[in-house]
C-alpha cells in the first residue's frame, strides 16, 4: 500500500469512515490514530481501520527523525498496547510486532524491557476464556520481533521469556504452538551466540513439535530449529541422528509445504555437519562427518524412515517395510536441498564420491520393499528409482554449467562400464536405470554440445550404452534405448549410424532373447526419436527396419524361446517406424496392412476354431503378438491418420478389428481353462484395444458397440474392478476444473514428479515410441487399462441406443449401492471417472446426453458422489454435476439441481457432504454463463456467504469460498448491490483466519481476484471506486501469510488491481516484493513445486509491468535498496534486473516460465532500442554470450590456423572474458542472447541515432557473432551466423570514416572468414552449412572484400560445397533425411545465384571511384588475366547452369496442382525423392527465386546459342521429365527444342509465382521473377519466340495488370512496366517481320488482296482476352490513372492537389514516361483498322498528360521530366506508318486533326473568363511544333487549324516574357527546315514578324540572358528562312538581312563600355557576319557599297577583333614562357 508519510504533531490519522455514513477513506498526515474515529466504528469497520493504520506506521516511520519519534512514542506506544489488548487477528498480531519493534528500534529502546514484561505477564496469564487467546497470540508475536529487532538490549532477560515461552507451549492449542516456535525463532535470531545456554531447552522443546499432528505447528518447529542450528553445534554432531529420525518421522503424512520445510532443515542439519560454517564451530569433542556418514544417515531414513530399532528388525523379520512414500519423498527433497546448500563447487568436486553412495542407495533391497498389500515391492523399487533420480535430476542439472554436466556425464559412463549385474537383478536394474536416465538428461541438455562427450573414444559412451542393451533386466535394456535415443537428438548424425549398428548386431544376435529385446528397443527408440528432430534419416532405414519386422514376426514362431520375444520386438518396430510420419508411411503401407491381417483369424468362425487348439503358451504368444499389432496400428492412428480415412483401407481393417472385439468375449473361458498367470496378457490386450477403438471412428466397428460397452461397463463396474484399488490420482485430476484442483493437490507439479506412484518404462516398452523428449513413465498395466477403458466409455456411449444407454447407467447405480467401503469407494471412483469424461466430451462436441430418463441416473451416481469422503472425487463430481447441467441445457433442469444442492445443504450436517454441495453451487454457473437473475444471486450468495463463515469446519469455509469465487467470476454485471457486503465478508474471514488453515486463504485470495477481475475498470471511478483501497487491504493481507500458493494469489491479485487502479498498486510499491522472489536462488524453489506457481505469477505481474514500463521497471530495480536474503550471486546493481533475469532464466527448467522470461527481456530490449539506450543490453549481451563454461577448442584450432596466415591474424578469440558478472551459462541462455542481438540488429533501423551507434559499437557485435557461430552448439551457430548475416547487409555500404575510399567491415575480413569456415567442415550440420552459404554469398556480394586473396578465400568455401553437389551422395551413405540434402543443396545453389547476379550486375555498371563497388576494378587490376569476381564464377558456371536448371524443373514439379500430382516421377525429381515431396517445398521455395533469376541471366549471357553437355553429375537417377534428355519418342533434343523447354519452364514459374503472391514478403522474389524476365526478352530469340504466342503475350500482360494493381512498390511498378515494354517491342518486331514477309512475298498479287498484318485486321476489332494491345492498354491505363487521376472522367472533379503532376515522386515520373512509351508503341503493332479503333485513346491519353503538364510552371523539374517522355511519345505516335497507310491516312489525318484542335483549345477552356493565361506556353510551344513538324500537312494546313496555329505564333513572338519568345523562334527554325507545304504559309505570315522584331532589336538592344537568347534564336530562324528560300530570292533577303547583323555591332569605344548582353551579340552578329559574307560575295558587296556606313561599321569591328586576339596570343606565348624558366619546385624561406 502506497500511503503519505506522516509528520510530527498532533494531527491523528484518520481511516475508512463508516460504510454506512457513505464516507470515503481520507488520509492524514500523522502517526497517531484517531482514536475519536475509530470508537464511532463498528468492530469490523475498526479492525480494518486499525490494521490500515499500523500498515501506513509501519511505511513512514523509517523515514521520520529520530527526535520526533522520541516525542510522539509514549502515546504510541499506548495506543500500539491497547490494539494488543484488543483481540487482534492473526495479521494484525503480526503486523502489531513489527510496528512495536520498529518503534522502539528507530526511537527510544528504553521501554523495551518493560514492554517485554508486559507481554510476559499476558502469555503467563490464566485466563482460558476465548476472548483472551488473540491477546495472548498477540504477546507471543510481540515478543519475538522485539527480541528480533533488540535482542541484544534483552538479553537479561532473554532466559525468563525463554522458559516462559516454552513452558506456554506445553499446554498451548495447535495455534498457539505454532506461533511460540515462530516466536522462539525470532528470539534466536535476534540474540545470535548469546542464547547459547538456552540452546537445549528449546531443542527439547521444540523436537516434540516436530512430530506435532498439526502441520502448522510441524513447519514451525522445523524453522525454529533451523535457526538453532546456526548456532547450536549439538544438532548437527551429536543430536544429528536423533533430530534425523524426528525429520523422518514428520515427514509421515506432511503437506509439501511442510516437507518442504522439514526437508530443509535436514539439508543444512547435513550441511552443516559436512562443512561447518565456522571453522571454530568445531569445538573439542565435535567432529566432522564424512559425506559416507551423512548419506548413511540419509539411508537410514529412506530405508527405516523414523521407525525405532525394534520395529524396523520386526520388519525386517516380516520381510516388509514401514517406510511410506511421504518418508522417501521427504529424504529426497532432504537430500537436494543438502547438495544444494553445499554449492555447485561442493557438488563438482564431490561427484565422484557422492555418485557412488546415491547409487548404493537404489541398490539396497530393502528400498525395493513397501510397506505391505497397498504397495507391491515393485512400485516402492520403482519410487525409489525415481527419488534417486529426482536427486541427481535437481543437483547436476540446476546447479552445474556445461562443463561440469559433460564431467559428470563422464562419471555416470565410468559407473555403468564398471557396473556388473548384481546378484540380486531389482537392485541392479534400478542402479543402472537410474544412471542411464540421468545420462540421457545430461546430454538432452547439452545437445549438440555433447558431440565430444559422445565421440571420445577414452569415455566409451556408445559402448557402454550398446553393452546394456544385452542387460538381463527389461527395465536397463529399455533405459539404455532411451539413452541411444537422447544420443540421437544431441547428435542427429549418429541417428542413421546407430541404426546401421543396432541392425547388424540385431541380426547377427537374433538367437539371443536380451539382444532381440534390446536391439529392437533401440532401433524404435531411435526411429520414435526422429520425430523430434528436423534433420531425420533417410528413407531407406524405414525399409531396413520393415524388414527387419517382417523378419522378425516371420520367425517368432520358429523358436518358442524366443517367440515373445521376436513377436514383440516385431511389433515395437513397426510401432516406432509408424511415428516417421505420412510421408515415410505411404509408400511402406501396402506391406504394412497383410501384417495386420495375418495377425488375426481372417474371419469370426476361424476364430471360434482357434479356441479348441493350443495350450497355455501358444495362447501367450498369439495374445501378446496381438497386443502389439494393436499397439502399431494405434501409432498408425496417432501419427498417420489421414492414411487410414478412406473407405479402402478400412474395409481392409474390418476384419481384423472384428475379431480382435470378439476375442474380448472369450477372455474368461480362456483364463479358466489356462489359468491366472494368462490374466496380464490379457490384461494388455484389452488395453491396446482400448486405445485403437479410442483412436478409431466409432462408425468403423459399429457391429461391435455391444460387445465392446458390455465389455467397458465390467471394467468399471465389475467384480474385479471393485475389487483392485485404483488410483485417484491417474483418473480423477483430469475430470476436475483445474482451478479447483488446489483445494484436494495443492502442489500437481509434485505429484507428478515423485508422488504419482510407480511408473517404470518396462510397464509398457510401447513407450519408446512417444513423442515427449522426457523418458517415459508409463503406469501399470492395470492402472493404463482403467484410463483407457473411461476414456473409451466418453466415446463409445453417445453413439449406443438409448436403452443401451439406460441400462449402463442404471448398472452403474446398482453396483454403487450394492457394495460397501472400500469397494464402494473404488467403483464410485471408477463410475465417476467415466461418466465426467462423458459428460467432458459430449460439451466439447456439442452433442446432448440423450433422453430424459437418462438425467436421473447420471444426476444420483455424481451427487451421491458429492458425499464420498475423498475430497478428489468430490471435486470431480461437482465439476461433473456443472457439465451434465450444460450438456442438458434447459432452465428447468438447472433450477432442479440448484434446489436440490440447497436443500441437502439445509439438512447436512457433515463437513464431507456440505463442501462437496458448496463447490457444486458455485460449479453449477461456470458453463452456465454466469447467473442472470438478482433473486437467484441473492440466494446462492446467501448459501455460500453463511457456509464460508462456518469456522468449526475449515475444508467447508474452504470449498464453499472456491464456489464463491467461481460466482463473483461469472456474475459481474449483478454484483454491484453485493459488492460491499462481500467486500466486508472477505476482510473479516482475512484477518481472523489462522495460517494454520492455509486452504481456507487460499479459496479467499480465489474470492478477492475474482472480485477485483468483476469490478475491473470501475475502480478507478464510478462508485466502485471506493473499494479500491479496500481491495488492496485485501492483498495486503493475503500477502502476509506464509503460504506459498497464497503469496501467489496475492501477486496476481495486485497484478488485476495494478492493471486496472494503478494508483493504489504501483510500480515502485510491486517491484520488492516481485524481485525478493524472482531472484531466490535456494533450492526449495526447486524441491517444492507450489513455488512454480509464485514464479509463474511473478513473472505474469513483471511482464505486465514490463509493457507499461520498462525503462521506468529498470530504473526502480537498480534503485533498490536490499535484495533477499538469498538472492542470485549476480551483481544486481551491475548488471540490473535484465542481467538478473538472465540469470534466472539460465537456471530455471520450466519451459512455460522460460517462455514468459524470454518475452520480458525481449520487451525490454526492444524498449530500450526505442529509447536509445542499447548500450547496457550490448555490454550484457556479450557477457552473457562470453559466460561459457567450456573450453573453445574448435575456436582455438580456428585462430592457430588463420595465425598461420599473414591476413587472418586478427582473428577474436572466443575465450570466456575473466571478471565478468556470469559464469558457465548454459548454451540455450547464450543462444537467446544471440537472439536479442539479433533483434538488436533488426531494430536498430528504425532510427538514424541507432544505426549511428551499432555501428560505433560494430567491433562488438562481430565479436559476439564470431563466438556464437564458432560454440559446439548447432542452435548458437545458427543464430551466430544469422547475426552475422545482418551484420555484413547492415553495415557493408558504411563507409570507414578514416580511410576514404573503404568501407567499415574491410577490417573484419579474416573473422568473418574464420566463423564460417567451421560450417563447411565435413562433419558440419546441414542447416548450419545451409545458414553459412547464405551467409557467403552475402558477404561476397557486399563488396566488402578488397583483395583478392580474401574473395578466394571465401569463394573456396562456396566451391567445395558446390563440389559435394555436383559429386551427389550415394543413399547408402545418408545420413540424415534426404530432405536435408535438398536444403543444402538448394542453399548451395541459392548462395551461387545470387553471388552470379550480383557480379553480373558490376560487370555491367561498371565500379565508379570511390564507391564500394571498386571490388571489380581492384580485382582486374590485381590480375590482368580476366580475374575478377565474374571469372571465378565463370570456370563453373556450366556445372552451375545445369544444376540451377535441375532446381527450376524440381521446383516446377512440385507446384503443381494437387489434381496433377500424379504427373510426378514415381523416383521423385533431381534434388528430391518420392518420399521427401512435403519437406522439399519449403526449401524450394525460399530458394527458386535468385536461381531462376541467376538461370535467367545466363541464358540472355549466352543468347540460347549454348547447350549443356549432359545431365549434371548426380546420385539421383534421371527422370523422364528431365530438359534436355532423350526423348521417348524421337530421340535426342534438338537446340531448338531445349532452348524453348527452358524458356516455357522460367515463364511458367514466372506465370505461376507472380499470379498468386500471397503477402508482402514476396517482394524480393517478385523483383527477381521480373528482373529473369527482363533479361529473357532482351535476347532477340526469346522475342521472337514470345512475338508469335499471342496467348502468352495476352497471358502475361493480364499477371503484370494485376501485379500493377495489387504491388505499390515502385521498384515492382518500374519493373513490371519495363517487360511489358519488352513484350510489346517483341510484338512489334514480329509484326513488323510479318509485314516485311508480306512484301517479299507479294508478287504478281495485288496488294489489296494481302490479308490485314496486326492487331485489329480488317475490322479494327480488339477482344479483351485475346488483344495483346487491350492488355497493354489495360496496363498504361493503370498506371496513368493511379498517378494522374484527372485522366479519368470519373475522377475529373476530384481533388486537384493531390493528383497534380507536381506531387509526383521521381519514381511516379519515370512510372508515367515508361506508360507514355509503352502507348506510342500501339498503333504500331495494329493493322490500319486497328490503329484507328485505339488512335482516340491513345491521343486522349497523350492530350491529358500535357493539359496536366501545361497547367504547371515550367519551371519543375518533375514536369519538365514528364515533358521530355511525352513529346517523345507523341513523336512516334505521330510519326507511326499508320499515318500514311492508304487505308487508314484520311481517319488518322482527321483524328489528329481533331487532337491538334484540342490542343490549340487548351489555354481557352483551361482557364476562366478574365484571368490571365496559367497555361504553359513554353511547353505549349514545344507540343505544338511536334504536331506541326510530324504530322502531314492534311493535318495542320486546314484554315481554322492552320490560323489559330498563326495566332499563337504571332502571340508568342510577341510575348514579354523572353523564354517564350526564344522558344517561338526556335520552333519558327525548325519550321522553316520542314517541308514546303507547312514552311511557306508560316514563311509568308511571320516572315515580316521576325525582320521587324530584329529590326527592333538594334532599338533596344538586349539587356539579359533571357533577351539575348531570343535575338539569337531570332537570328537563327532568319538564317534559316534564308536557306530555306529560292535561291533567286535569297539576294533580297541578304540585303535585307545583313544590315541588320551590322546594326548590332559596336563601336571601339562603345564596346569596352556596353553590358555582356551587347557585347555577346555584337561577337555573334560579326561571327555571322563573317561566315556569310565568303558564302555570299556578291551580294555582300553589293550590300556594302551601296551602304558606306555600314562598311565602316564592319570594318571597325574587324580590326577591333583582330587586336583583341592578338594581345590574347601575346599573353599565352609570356605566360608559356615564363612558366618554363621558373622552377618546379619553390623552396620555402618563410618559415614563420
Amino acid at each position: 500500500m502506497v500511503l503519505p508519510h506522516g509528520h510530527e504533531g498532533d494531527r491523528k490519522w484518520v481511516g475508512p469512515a463508516a460504510p454506512g455514513a457513505g464516507a470515503a477513506m481520507e488520509l492524514a498526515d500523522s502517526f497517531l490514530l484517531d482514536e475519536e474515529v475509530c470508537n464511532r466504528l463498528e468492530e469490523q469497520e475498526r479492525e480494518e481501520f486499525i490494521y490500515q493504520w499500523m500498515s501506513h506506521l509501519k511505511k513512514v516511520l523509517p523515514a521520520a527523525e529520530r527526535a520526533d519519534l522520541r516525542a510522539l512514542q509514549p502515546r504510541l506506544l499506548d495506543q500500539l498496547m491497547g490494539v494488543l489488548g484488543g483481540s487482534p487477528g492473526p495479521p494484525s498480531r503480526w503486523l502489531l510486532a513489527h510496528c512495536l519493534a520498529l518503534l522502539l528500534r528507530l526511537g527510544d529502546p528504553m521501554p523495551c524491557s518493560l514492554l517485554v514484561e508486559r507481554c510476559n505477564d499476558t502469555i503467563r496469564s490464566k485466563d482460558d476464556a476465548p476472548s483472551s487467546l488473540p491477546s495472548r497470540l498477540a504477546a507471543i508475536a510481540c515478543v519475538g520481533s522485539l527480541f528480533e529487532q533488540l535482542g541484544r538490549m534483552l538479553v537479561h532477560s532473554f532466559r525468563e521469556t525463554l522458559s516462559i515461552l516454552l513452558r506456554a507451549l506445553k499446554s498451548a492449542e495447535s495455534q498457539g504452538r505454532c506461533e511460540i516456535l515462530l516466536s522462539v525463532e525470532k528470539v534466536l535470531r535476534g540474540l545470535g551466540a548469546s542464547a547459547v545456554p538456552s540452546h537445549r531447552d528449546v531443542y527439547k522443546a521444540a523436537r516434540v513439535c516436530l512430530t506435532d499432528r498439526c502441520l502448522a505447528v510441524r513447519a514451525a518447529a522445523a524453522k525454529c530449529l533451523l535457526e538453532l542450528q546456526r548456532e547450536a553445534a549439538f544438532l548437527w554432531s551429536s543430536e544429528l541422528e536423533n533430530v534425523s529420525t524426528l525429520c523422518f518421522r514428520a515427514f509421515e503424512g506432511s503437506s509439501p509445504q511442510v516437507r518442504a520445510a522439514l526437508a530443509g532443515l535436514l539439508g543444512a542439519l547435513l550441511a552443516s555437519a559436512l562443512e561447518p560454517r565456522e571453522p571454530s564451530a568445531l569445538r573439542p569433542g565435535v567432529k566432522r562427518r564424512s559425506l559416507e556418514e551423512a548419506m548413511d544417515v540419509l539411508s537410514g531414513g529412506f530405508l527405516r524412515g523414523g521407525a525405532g530399532f525394534l520395529r524396523a528388525s520386526g520388519d525386517k523379520l516380516k520381510g516388509t517395510s514401514s517406510v511410506s512414500r511421504d518418508v522417501r519423498i521427504g529424504v529426497t527433497q532432504s537430500c537436494v536441498v543438502f547438495i544444494s546448500t553445499l554449492g555447485s563447487s561442493w557438488l563438482e568436486t564431490n561427484l565422484p564420491r557422492l555418485l557412488p553412495l546415491l547409487m548404493d542407495l537404489a541398490s539396497l533391497p530393502r528400498a525395493a520393499q513397501g510397506p505391505g498389500a497397498a504397495q507391491g515391492p515393485g512400485d516402492s523399487a520403482t519410487t525409489t528409482a525415481r527419488c534417486v533420480s529426482f536427486i541427481l535430476r535437481s543437483s547436476l542439472n540446476s546447479m552445474l554449467g556445461e562443463k561440469a554436466l559433460a564431467s559428470a556425464a563422464t562419471l555416470i559412463c565410468m559407473a555403468l562400464h564398471s557396473h556388473k549385474p548384481a546378484t540380486e537383478l531389482s537392485a541392479s536394474r534400478h542402479v543402472v536405470l537410474v544412471l542411464l536416465l540421468e545420462l540421457g538428461s545430461i546430454l538432452q541438455k547439452l545437445d549438440s554440445s555433447a558431440a565430444p562427450l559422445i565421440m571420445d573414444t577414452s569415455t566409451a559412451l556408445l559402448d557402454t550404452l550398446f553393452s546394456i542393451l544385452l542387460h538381463p533386466a527389461a527395465a536397463a535394456r529399455l533405459a539404455a534405448a532411451w539413452s541411444l535415443r537422447c544420443v540421437a537428438l544431441a547428435m542427429p548424425s549418429q541417428t542413421s549410424l546407430l541404426l546401421d549398428r543396432c541392425a547388424e548386431r540385431l541380426a547377427a544376435l537374433k538367437s539371443c532373447p536380451e539382444a532381440v529385446a534390446g536391439y529392437s528397443a533401440a532401433i524404435a527408440a531411435l526411429l520414435a526419436g526422429v520425430q523430434n528432430c528436423t534433420l531425420g534419416i533417410p528413407h531407406s532405414k524405414a525399409k531396413l527396419v520393415l524388414s527387419l519386422a517382417e523378419e522378425l514376426l516371420r520367425s517368432a514362431c520358429q523358436n518358442s524361446r524366443l517367440s515373445v520375444h521376436r513377436a514383440q520386438a516385431g511389433w515395437m518396430l513397426v510401432a516406432a517406424l509408424c511415428t516417421l510420419g505420412p510421408a515415410s508411411v505411404h509408400p511402406l503401407l501396402p506391406s504394412l496392412l497383410p501384417l495386420w491381417r495375418c495377425v488375426f483369424p481372417p474371419s469370426l468362425r476361424d476364430l471360434d476354431m482357434e479356441l479348441h487348439r493350443g495350450d497355455y503358451f501358444t495362447w501367450q504368444v498369439t495374445l501378446e503378438g496381438r497386443a502389439g499389432a494393436l499397439c502399431a496400428l494405434s501409432s498408425l492412428l496417432l501419427h498417420c491418420r489421414e492414411l487410414l480415412l478412406s473407405d479402402d483401407i478400412v474395409s481392409r481393417l474390418a476384419t481384423p478389428l472384428a475379431c480382435a472385439v470378439a476375442l474380448l468375449t472369450k477372455c474368461t473361458s480362456l483364463i479358466k481353462l489356462y489359468g491366472n498367470s494368462l490374466r496380464p496378457t490379457f490384461i494388455l490386450y484389452r488395453l491396446r484395444l482400448y486405445q485403437v477403438l479410442t483412436l478409431l471412428p466409432p462408425h468403423a466397428y459399429q457391429e461391435s458397440y455391444g460387445v465392446v460397452m458390455k465389455q467397458l461397463v465390467c471394467e468399471l463396474s465389475g467384480p474385479e474392478s471393485s475389487v483392485q484399488s485404483c488410483s485417484e490420482l491417474t483418473l480423477l485430476p483430469a475430470c476436475c476444473h483445474h482451478d479447483d484442483l488446489t483445494l484436494v493437490c495443492p502442489a500437481p507439479h509434485d505429484l507428478e514428479q515423485l508422488h504419482g506412484g510407480g511408473g517404470c518404462l518396462d510397464n509398457d516398452p510401447f513407450s519408446l515410441c512417444g513423442r515427449s523428449q522426457d523418458a517415459p513413465a508409463p503406469p501399470p498395466p492395470q492402472t493404463a487399462l482403467t484410463t483407457a477403458a473411461v476414456e473409451l466409455f466418453g466415446v463409445l456411449f453417445p453413439h449406443i441406443i438409448t436403452a443401451t444407454r439406460l441400462q449402463v447407467l442404471q448398472q452403474f447405480m446398482d453396483t454403487v449401492n450394492q457394495l460397501k467401503g472400500q469397494k464402494q469407494q473404488n467403483a464410485q471412483t471408477l463410475v465417476c471417472a467415466a461418466l465426467c469424461r462423458l459428460l467432458q466430451l459430449l460439451d466439447e462436441s456439442g452433442v446432448a446426453l440423450g433422453s430424459e430418463e437418462l438425467r436421473s441416473p447420471a444426476l444420483v451416481l455424481l451427487s451421491g458422489a458429492l458425499e464420498n469422503p475423498s475430497p478428489l472425487l468430490r471435486c470431480a463430481a461437482a465439476e461433473g454435476l456443472a457439465r451434465l447441467v450444460h450438456v442438458v441445457d434447459e432452465p428447468g433442469f438447472t433450477v432442479s439441481v440448484a434446489l436440490l444442492c440447497y436443500d441437502r445443504l439445509r439438512t447436512a450436517r457433515d463437513a464431507v457432504t456440505r463442501s462437496g454441495l458448496a463447490l457444486s453451487v458455485g460449479a453449477l454457473q461456470r458453463y452456465a454463463g454466469g447467473i442472470r437473475s438478482p433473486q437467484q444471486l441473492s440466494t446462492c450468495l446467501g448459501v455460500l456467504f453463511t457456509l464460508s463463515q462456518d469456522s468449526t469446519s475449515p475444508e467447508v469455509q474452504s470449498w464453499a469460498l472456491r464456489g464463491l469465487s467461481v460466482v463473483l467470476d461469472l456474475s459481474p454485471s449483478l454484483l454491484h448491490t453485493h459488492t460491499e457486503s462481500t467486500l466486508t465478508l472477505l476482510l473479516r474471514l482475512l484477518l481472523c483466519t489462522p495460517h494454520t488453515h492455509p486452504e481456507v486463504q487460499l479459496s479467499l485470495a480465489r474470492c478477492v481476484l475474482a472480485l477485483i477481475s468483476a469490478l475491473g475498470p470501475e475502480l478507478q471511478s464510478g462508485p466502485s471506486a471506493t473499494f479500491s483501497l479496500r481491495c488492496l487491504l485485501c492483498c495486503s493481507l493475503l500477502q502476509s501469510s506464509s503460504e506459498v500458493l497464497v503469496q501467489a494469489e496475492a501477486v496476481r491479485c495486485l497484478q488485476q488491481l495494478q492493471l486496472f487502479c494503478p494508483v493504489h498498486a504501483n510500480m515502485a510499491a510491486l517491484l520488492p516484493a516481485l524481485c525478493e522472489v524472482l531472484l531466490d536462488s535456494s533450492m526449495l524453489t526447486n524441491v517444492c513445486s507450489s513455488s512454480v506457481s509464485l514464479r509463474r505469477s511473478v513473472l505474469s505481474c513483471l511482464r505486465q509491468l514490463v509493457q507499461q514500463g520498462a525503462l521506468e521497471l529498470s530504473e526502480h530495480t537498480v534503485r533498490l535498496k536490499e535484495l533477499p536474503p538469498r538472492a542470485l550471486a549476480v551483481p544486481v546493481k551491475e548488471v540490473g534486473l535484465e542481467g538478473a533475469l538472465f540469470s534466472v532464466l539460465d537456471r530455471e527448467c520450466e519451459p512455460g516460465l522460460r517462455l514468459d522470461i524470454q518475452n520480458i527481456l525481449l520487451h525490454m530490449m526492444l524498449s530500450a532500442c526505442g529509447a536509445g539506450k542499447l548500450s547496457s543490453w550490448l555490454k550484457l549481451c556479450k557477457d552473457v554470450l562470453s559466460a561459457s563454461g567450456g573450453s573453445q577448442v574448435q575456436v582455438e584450432s580456428l585462430q592457430e590456423e588463420d595465425c598461420e596466415r599473414c591476413d587472418d591474424s586478427s582473428v577474436f578469440s572466443a575465450a570466456c572474458e575473466a571478471g565478468g558478472p556470469f559464469s558457465a551459462l548454459r548454451w540455450e541462455t547464450r543462444c537467446f542472447a544471440m537472439r536479442c542481438v539479433s533483434c538488436m540488429l533488426q531494430q536498430g533501423g528504425v532510427a538514424p541515432q541507432h544505426h549511428d551507434f551499432l555501428v560505433l559499437h560494430l567491433g562488438d557485435l562481430v565479436r559476439m557473432a564470431f563466438m556464437a557461430a564458432t560454440d559446439h552448439s548447432d542452435s548458437l551457430r545458427l543464430e551466430g551466423l544469422q547475426a552475422l548475416l545482418l551484420i555484413i547487409r547492415r553495415f557493408s555500404a558504411v563507409p570507414e570514416p578514416e580511410f576514404p575510399g573503404h568501407v567499415i567491415l574491410e577490417q573484419f575480413q579474416a573473422n568473418v572468414g574464420a566463423a564460417l569456415r567451421p560450417a563447411f567442415t565435413a562433419d558440419a550440420s546441414p542447416d548450419v552449412t545451409a545458414k553459412a552459404c547464405q551467409v557467403c554469398s552475402a558477404w561476397i556480394a557486399s563488396g566488402v572484400l578488397a583483395d583478392l586473396r580474401d574473395l578466394r578465400r571465401v569463394h573456396q568455401l562456396l566451391a567445395s560445397s558446390l563440389a559435394k553437389v555436383e559429386a551427389g551422395r550415394d543413399s547408402s551413405s545418408l545420413l540424415y533425411n534426404e530432405a536435408t540434402a535438398t536444403m543444402e543443396t538448394l542453399a548451395v545453389l541459392k548462395a551461387w545465384a545470387e553471388v552470379y547476379i550480383v557480379a553480373e550486375q558490376r560487370s555491367r555498371q561498371g565500379s565508379p571511384a570511390g564507391s564500394k563497388d571498386t571490388l571489380v576494378s581492384n580485382l582486374t587490376n590485381q590480375d590482368s588475366g580476366g580475374a575478377g569476381l565474374l571469372a571465378l564464377v565463370q570456370s563453373d558456371l556450366s556445372t552451375l547452369s545445369r544444376l540451377w536448371l535441375a532446381a527450376l524443373q524440381d521446383y516446377a514439379m512440385l507446384t503443381l496442382p494437387q489434381e496433377n500430382t500424379s504427373a510426378l516421377p514415381a523416383t521423385g525429381g533431381w534434388f528430391f525423392t518420392a518420399e521427401t515431396v512435403l519437406q522439399s517445398r519449403a526449401h524450394y521455395s525460399s530458394s527458386w527465386a535468385s536461381i531462376l533469376h541467376a538461370t535467367a541471366l545466363w541464358l540472355h549471357n549466352t543468347g540460347f546459342v549454348v547447350t549443356d553437355d549432359g545431365p549434371p553429375n548426380l546420385s539421383r537417377p534421371a527422370t523422364p521429365t528431365s530438359m534436355g534428355r532423350s526423348n521417348s519418342v524421337g530421340g535426342a533434343k534438338s537446340l531448338e527444342d531445349i532452348n524453348t523447354d527452358r524458356l516455357h519452364l522460367i515463364l511458367g514459374i514466372s506465370v505461376h509465382f507472380l499470379c498468386s503472391p500471397h503477402s508482402e514478403d514476396q517482394i524480393e522474389n517478385i523483383t527477381s521473377c521480373l528482373k529473369a524476365l527482363q533479361a529473357l526478352l532482351s535476347v532477340s530469340w526469346t522475342r521472337t519466340r514470345v512475338g508469335h504466342d499471342q496467348l502468352l503475350n495476352v497471358e502475361l500482360l493480364g499477371v503484370f495488370h494485376r501485379l500493377l494493381v495489387t504491388r505499390d512498390a515502385p521498384s515492382v511498378q518500374l519493373a513490371v512496366l519495363e517487360v511489358v515494354r519488352q513484350v510489346v517491342t517483341a510484338a512489334r518486331e514480329h509484326v513488323k517481320e510479318k509485314r516485311h514477309s508480306a512484301e517479299v512475298d507479294d508478287g504478281a498479287e495485288e496488294k489489296e488482296t494481302l490479308p490485314e498484318i496486326g492487331e485489329g485486321r480488317d475490322t479494327g476489332g480488339l477482344v479483351p482476352g485475346r488483344s495483346l494491345v487491350f492488355g497493354a492498354l489495360q496496363v498504361c491505363l493503370c498506371v496513368l490513372v493511379r498517378k494522374l487521376p484527372r485522366l479519368s472522367p470519373k475522377l475529373s472533379g476530384a481533388n486537384h492537389s493531390a493528383g497534380s503532376v507536381l506531387s509526383l515522386s521521381d519514381s511516379d515520373c519515370c512510372l508515367v514516361v515508361s506508360s507514355l512509351d509503352i502507348l506510342s508503341d500501339l498503333p504500331s503493332i495494329c493493322s490500319p483498322e486497328g490503329s484507328i479503333s485505339i488512335l482516340p485513346t491513345v491521343l486522349y491519353l497523350l492530350l491529358g498528360v500535357f493539359r496536366e503538364l501545361l497547367h504547371q510552371p515550367n519551371t519543375h523539374p518533375v514536369a519538365g521530366l514528364v515533358l521530355q517522355g511525352a513529346l517523345q511519345a507523341l513523336r512516334a505516335v505521330l510519326s507511326s506508318p499508320m499515318s500514311r497507310q492508304e487505308k487508314s491516312r484520311a481517319s488518322w489525318s482527321e483524328l489528329l486533326r481533331a487532337a491538334l484542335s484540342t490542343l490549340l483549345g487548351l489555354c481557352d477552356t483551361a482557364r476562366p473568363a478574365a484571368t490571365p493565361p496559367c497555361v504553359d506556353e513554353v511547353g505549349f510551344l514545344s507540343v505544338l511544333s511536334v504536331f506541326l513538324l510530324w504530322c502531314s500537312p492534311e493535318v495542320t494546313t486546314v484554315r481554322p487549324v492552320h490560323a489559330e496555329c498563326l495566332q499563337r505564333f504571332t502571340a508568342a513572338m510577341a510575348s514579354k516574357d523572353p523564354l517564350v519568345v526564344c522558344r517561338s523562334y526556335q520552333v519558327l527554325s525548325s519550321l522553316f527546315h520542314s517541308q514546303s507545304p507547312v514552311a511557306v504559309p508560316y514563311i509568308r505570315a511571320l516572315g515580316p514578324t521576325l525582320v521587324r522584331h530584329l529590326q527592333g532589336a538594334e532599338r533596344s538592344r538586349p539587356q539579359s540572358v533571357e533577351e539575348l537568347q531570343g535575338v539569337l534564336e531570332a537570328l537563327r530562324a532568319m538564317e534559316a528562312l534564308l536557306l530555306t528560300a529560292d535561291p533567286q530570292q535569297r539576294p533580297q533577303l541578304l540585303s535585307i538581312f545583313l544590315p541588320i547583323l551590322v546594326s548590332f555591332l559596336l563601336d571601339e569605344n562603345a564596346l569596352g563600355s556596353a553590358p555582356s548582353a551587347s557585347r555577346a551579340l555584337h561577337e555573334s552578329a560579326l561571327r555571322d557576319l563573317m561566315r556569310l559574307g565568303p558564302q555570299h560575295p556578291m551580294v555582300f558587296r553589293s550590300v556594302m557599297s551601296r551602304s558606306p556606313h555600314l562598311k565602316a561599321r564592319l570594318a571597325a569591328a574587324v580590326a577591333g577583333n583582330q587586336e583583341t586576339l592578338g594581345a590574347k596570343a601575346g599573353g599565352a606565348a609570356h605566360a608559356a614562357r615564363a612558366s618554363r624558366a621558373s622552377p618546379s619546385i619553390t623552396l620555402k624561406t618563410n618559415f614563420l
